[in-house]
């Protein structure tokens, strides 16, 4: 992702908790004595903010001269929220935060609010990044997957830079329940066939000229159409194609947050090993 052109200074947000609830629990002859020092404390986090948001600042100066690191005394979400819309960001970046085997409990609290409460595209780092060559792209012609192929389009593509486009169809069954007259059954059938046919070529044509525009940005590219479960087969093309990035778009830009992601950006989020980038 450092590939990506700024139009402007990036700046990086480094919250820092308010401090009036903070305690240090110290244990005395076997008793648990809870005192309060916030001088102490606020200068161990001030000196702890500082410190981090130097070392993210000199890493991010060798590709962007001017990035800028600010530390905000805001609760983490609230502070990253609030910086990424004062300063009109086009991407947010978070790590994912979490270890175990509860998929669902992996991503941190902060990584998902700021997921959730983004009103621009983010990126969800697990791992230490790779050299961005092979991105999977889960496309399914909506707006924000067309965002998403918009914002790859953008990064400059290496020599040896490939991009897959993976769509799933969602394949209609002729209903099986209740007796039918035979005549009926057949129509019925050959109905669904057709329904089914003319959404996968929709959709290999919507892949296409995905595919275009990515090629015209220097990126080799490659089609998936596959038929499934979208989330499964998703993930299967990433199993396969060991991309260095995985970029989908989310569902919405607006209503009730636990819906703005759908069920497939959602689910690779809790997933994928590899970074993840939420288009909006």
């Amino acid at each position: 992702m450092d590939r990506l052109r700024p139009a402007r200074p990036l700046r990086l947000s480094s919250p820092c908790h308010g401090l009036s609830r903070h305690m240090f629990g110290l244990s005395l002859r076997g008793r648990v004595v809870l005192r309060y020092s916030r001088s102490i404390l606020l200068s161990a986090l001030d000196q702890s903010a500082t410190e981090g948001a130097a070392r993210a600042h000199s890493t991010l100066a060798r590709r962007w001269p001017s990035a800028e690191a600010v530390v905000v005394d805001k609760a983490a979400v609230a502070g990253i929220l609030h910086e990424a819309e004062r300063f009109r960001a086009d991407l947010v970046a978070v790590g994912w935060r979490g270890h175990g085997t509860a998929r669902r409990l992996l991503m941190g609290g902060v990584s998902r609010g700021v997921v959730r409460g983004a009103k621009c595209s983010v990126l969800v780092v697990r791992q230490r990044p790779r050299r961005v060559r092979r991105i999977v792209i889960g496309f399914d012609a909506s707006p924000n997957a067309q965002r998403a192929v918009q914002l790859v389009a953008k990064l400059v593509a290496p020599p040896d830079g490939r991009v897959t486009l993976v769509s799933v169809a969602e394949i209609l069954a002729p209903g099986s329940h209740g007796p039918v007259v035979g005549g009926i059954r057949s129509t019925i059938a050959r109905e669904v066939r057709r329904i089914n046919a003319e959404g996968a070529r929709a959709t290999l044509k919507a892949l296409n000229r995905a595919a275009a525009e990515l090629k015209r940005s220097g990126w080799r590219t490659h089609t998936q159409l596959r038929t499934g479960e979208p989330l499964r087969e998703l993930m299967t093309v990433v199993g396969t194609a060991d991309p260095d990035l995985l970029v989908v778009g989310a569902r919405g830009t607006s209503g009730v947050r636990q819906l703005l992601l759908g069920s497939v950006a959602e689910g690779v989020l809790n997933r994928s090993t590899v970074p993840v980038l939420l288009a909006r």
